[in-house]
């Protein structure tokens, strides 16, 4: 995991080793936003890895101090964010926040959690970027807090060419370790599978929202 190709595949062999991707095409997973998708991706699996999580928090690392090492405090992105920032904030030395989809209707119905101060520079941290929605969520959050968001590290892009567009117009930067190509990639060097299978799950990604089970 010297370089980013060699981290790239590194993390998308990880995300199979555990058994973290899984395929459907008769029976399409369901996404809260009604999409169906042939694939899906439980990254939060790999914290029940000593190993893996610690090569994944080793690639965040080598990502943030290449990307943004100006980093004051690392935020997590509720809920899957949460245990991977958590992980990073500790090797780095940095406090850590994280930010709820939603405030809390109790207590101090806090929507960031921990302890802002006004003009420090974050990074945030998510598992996945899908739509893009939960991230730039979290970092209007921040911002209008007063912290200076840098941008936002993941483990795995499915590269929707909309939630690229999205990031654009919020001014957020972003970057992950492995991506869905890449993971394709892996998942055709191990199982072989076939031509009209990849096709499928190609066409999936080029237009999510349309996608149907044949």
């Amino acid at each position: 995991m010297t370089n980013s190709t060699n981290l790239s595949e590194a993390v998308a062999n990880m995300l199979l080793d555990v058994q973290a991707v899984q395929f459907s095409f008769k029976k399409p997973f369901q996404w809260s936003s009604g999409w169906q998708s042939p694939i899906y991706c439980d990254s939060r699996l790999t914290i029940s890895y000593p190993e893996i999580r610690s090569q994944i928090t080793q690639g965040f690392i080598q990502l943030i101090q290449a990307q943004f090492p100006d980093v004051e405090v690392i935020a997590g992105v509720a809920t899957a964010g949460v245990p991977q920032a958590a992980l990073l904030a500790a090797q780095l030395h940095l406090p850590m926040l994280y930010v709820r989809a939603k405030a809390k209707g109790h207590g101090r119905e806090n929507l960031i959690e921990g302890l802002v101060k006004k003009g420090q520079k974050a990074v945030l941290i998510e598992d996945i970027y899908s739509t893009g929605k939960s991230t730039i969520q979290a970092a209007q959050a921040l911002r209008e807090a007063g912290i200076e968001v840098l941008g936002s590290v993941a483990i795995l892009t499915y590269g929707f060419e909309f939630a690229k567009t999205q990031f654009e117009e919020n001014d957020l930067l972003f970057y992950t370790l492995t991506d869905y190509t890449k993971l394709l990639v892996e998942v055709f060097k191990r199982e072989g599978v076939s031509e009209e299978t990849m096709a499928s799950l190609h066409e999936w990604r080029r237009n999510p929202e349309k996608w149907r089970p044949e």
